[in-house]
């Protein structure tokens, strides 16, 4: 199982082509210098059998004209020393011709009388002065490397008449009758047996043949090992492009990461994945999930199997005793052949998911209700108007009772109470519309207080404004006149007697925006309380209603104006609202 996948990496490492290209550029050149080899080394045994039948024909030529110079040899010594040097080793045969062709000389003495060499222009190879060779085929299928040359014994030493003379002695039986004064034309043939020169040459042959396969070889290996070196750089430095790229995308994903190794050791963990679950990257290195992670998350780690990733939602306890919500999804990895490697979790928080799906929840339900109310109050405010009718009618006829006419006007007091409700609900109900304009705020919030200027001297309160007079704001001024006057109420009726409301507004340059703060001394809000202080009906006031926040949230969220409470029970509210500058560049 492990090679099979080898093999086909190799080759998928190293395409055809490769292959293809190296034979079709190697093999022509070792092919061509295998050649030149075999034919260096064919030439250089011609070479040699060249120089070695030359060789015996100069030593044949000095024994020769030293046996003339004793002036006792006659044909019988010659063809003796023929004989003789016949004998030895790679002398196939000796004879000597004229340049008819006629042979005046042969180691076989049958051969005299004979003609050899016919084929060859013997009389310009005497005058040449010129060694020649060639390569025959005898009656005995043998192949001889054949020298030829001019036999010229006699040498510059001796003189025309006592050369002239020797020759008659030597070959006086066959020489022909030349005219006085000149001497015959002599060539001499020397056969050299090629059978141990021609198995040298192919055992040459064989070693170049071999040599040249395996240097073809070690080429294509080099080629191919170049290649590889090529290509193992280029995926070096691809590979480490993806690693830094990689590296990158972990270091900065969103979410978190964690991977593990055979054994359960953490094997890599990014820094947003050690911020949530409370650890530090360097020290959760190497160490067991079941020390070192949350349990609920090292549980699900080891439920999980290689072949299906588990994706699971999981309250984590962390170290410093906080829960928190994890979307994790834990998949097995495994090397080609099969074997585990580890497991890779992906999670990520779910505070803010689950604060949106309740805020979803809770906008569902308000609108639910709206829709309810602006039912009930359509059906309520008809029966309402006859009935206060009915009530301003009784007073009038009962005026000279006095206990009717306090019935009464607890009915027409109680009608109006419930109008209000009927109407704030049907403002809590209808679609709210936003028209912005400019607004210069010192005029507009001086125009707000206003409207709770006699409540607050009525009951103790000061009310102080801090408005920059350049300062203006994008707003609809109608619907955030009615925003300022539900706040406004709220802090009044949470303070007591000497209490104090700052009104103030702020611009804020770097972000060329405006802020109005209110801030009152009352007895501030509970925490548990402050989730819930926009939902309709829910208030700890003994007089109120419960809309009133809830139309603020309505009117602010279709205005796209953020509202932030920093309150503190025993210690006051401030109440800041965000609006865009009014000479901000769009």
């Amino acid at each position: 199982m492990h090679r099979k996948p080898l093999q086909k990496k190799f080759w998928a490492i190293v395409p055809p082509w490769v292959f293809l290209g190296a034979v079709a550029v190697l093999f022509p050149i070792f092919a061509f210098l295998t050649f030149e080899n075999i034919n260096r080394e064919k030439e250089s045994s011609s070479r040699l059998l060249l120089e070695k039948g030359a060789a015996l024909i100069r030593a044949f030529e000095a024994g020769t004209r030293t046996g003339m110079m004793g002036m006792h040899w006659d044909g019988f010594q010659l063809q003796r020393l023929l004989t003789e040097t016949a004998q030895q080793p790679d002398i196939a045969y000796l004879l000597v011709t004229d340049t008819q062709g006629n042979v005046l000389a042969h180691d076989d003495p049958s051969r005299i009388g004979g003609k050899h060499g016919e084929e060859i222009d013997l009389k310009g190879l005497f005058e040449s002065d010129t060694v020649q060779w060639r390569v025959v085929d005898t009656e005995a299928n043998q192949r001889v490397f054949e020298v030829v040359s001019r036999f010229a014994p006699s040498g510059p030493m001796m003189g025309r008449r006592h050369g002239r003379m020797m020759f008659e002695r030597l070959f006086d039986s066959l020489m022909e009758k030349r005219p006085e004064g000149r001497l015959p034309g002599l060539v001499i043939f020397v056969g050299l047996d090629m059978e141990s020169v021609e198995e040298a040459v192919k055992a040459d042959t064989r070693h170049t043949v071999i040599m040249g396969v395996i240097l073809l070889f070690i080429g294509f290996a080099g080629v191919i090992l170049l290649f590889l070196a090529q290509n193992y750089r280029a995926a070096q430095t691809s590979l480490s492009r993806i690693k830094a790229f990689s590296d990158t995308v972990v270091e900065n994903m969103p979410i978190g990461l964690l991977a593990t190794d055979a054994a359960g050791k953490i094997a890599s963990l990014n820094p947003v994945g050690a911020s949530l679950l409370g650890l530090r990257t360097a020290e959760s290195t190497g160490r067991n999930i079941r020390e070192i992670l949350p349990r609920e998350l090292a549980d699900l780690m080891r439920e999980s199997t290689f072949e299906i990733p588990v994706e699971k939602e999981i309250d984590c306890t962390l170290k410093t005793g906080d829960s928190i919500p994890l979307e994790a999804i834990v998949s097995g990895m495994q090397e080609y052949d099969g074997s585990k490697l580890g497991y890779l979790v992906l999670f990520k928080d779910l505070t803010e998911v689950r604060a949106l799906k309740k805020e979803i929840a809770r906008s569902q339900r308000l609108a639910a209700v709206g829709r309810l109310a602006a039912g009930v109050a359509h059906e309520i405010r008809n029966p309402l108007s006859s009935i206060k009718g009915f009530a301003v009618y009784f007073k009038e006829r009962y005026r000279e009772n006095p206990e009717d006419q306090q019935i009464s006007g607890i009915m027409i007091q109680e009608v109006d109470r419930l109008n209000k409700v009927v109407g704030q609900l049907l403002d809590f109900a209808r679609p709210v519309t936003i028209k912005k304009k400019g607004v210069i705020l010192e005029s507009f919030i001086a125009d707000s207080i206003k409207l709770v200027e006699r409540q607050a001297k009525e009951k103790g309160i000061d009310i102080t404004v801090q408005v920059p007079a350049d300062t203006q704001a994008v707003m609809d001024p109608e619907r955030i006149s009615q925003v300022l006057l539900n706040l406004y109420l709220n802090a009044l009726e949470a303070m007591d007697p000497g209490g104090r409301i700052l009104v103030a507004a702020v611009k804020k340059n770097e972000s060329r925006e405006v802020e109005i703060r209110i801030r009152d001394t009352g007895v501030g809000i509970y925490p548990e309380d402050l989730s819930h202080i926009f939902d309709p009906y829910f208030t700890t006031k003994p007089t109120g209603t419960g809309l009133g926040l809830a139309i603020v949230h309505n009117i602010l969220e279709a205005h796209g104006t953020p509202i932030q409470f920093d309150s503190r029970p025993g210690k006051g509210t401030t109440v800041t609202l965000v609006f865009e500058a009014a000479d901000r560049k769009r």
